[in-house]
């Protein structure tokens, strides 16, 4: 005998949210999570904040490689964070991120998992789904495109 879960007149209705309605709030979630994560790294580089760059507690100069990333990671984060320009920034700190797994990474090991270089591929990979599919429904390139 099989038995059903629908709705009879004595329960409460539930209608779960579809992923159509839910998916825009959670790209948004996940591009201002990242762009907040993404700024720490900056934040170290450029200002020596949070152990500074390398664990050093010093920035690092700013017309060097490091700093050059550090203006991007904490630059580029607070972009993706207020959603403005996400999908050339994006697409920016997705390269960025390949570059780095390549030069202080690959060299290390065959597999991420032994190099140290997830983090540099997961940000990646979560930039690139950024700059395909855009900011979500809350950031300031859906406002700007409403008031056109």
């Amino acid at each position: 005998m099989a038995t059903t879960l629908a709705p009879t007149a004595t329960s409460p209705r539930f209608s779960a949210p579809s992923a159509r309605t839910v998916a825009p709030t959670l790209q948004a979630v996940l591009r201002v999570g990242a762009g907040l994560l993404f700024m720490q790294h900056g934040a170290q580089k450029l200002f020596g904040l949070l152990g500074g760059a390398g664990g050093s507690g010093a920035p690092a100069e700013l017309f060097s490689q490091y700093g050059l990333a550090g203006v991007l990671e904490f630059f580029g984060g607070a972009s993706l964070v207020l959603g403005l320009l996400t999908r050339p920034v994006a697409a920016v700190l997705a390269l960025l991120m390949v570059i780095a797994y390549v030069i202080a990474h690959a060299s290390q090991a065959v597999f991420p998992v032994q190099n140290g270089g997830e983090l540099a591929l997961l940000y990646a990979l979560v930039f690139a789904f950024l700059a395909a599919n855009g900011p979500g429904a809350w950031s300031l390139d859906a406002r700007l495109r409403r008031t056109r």
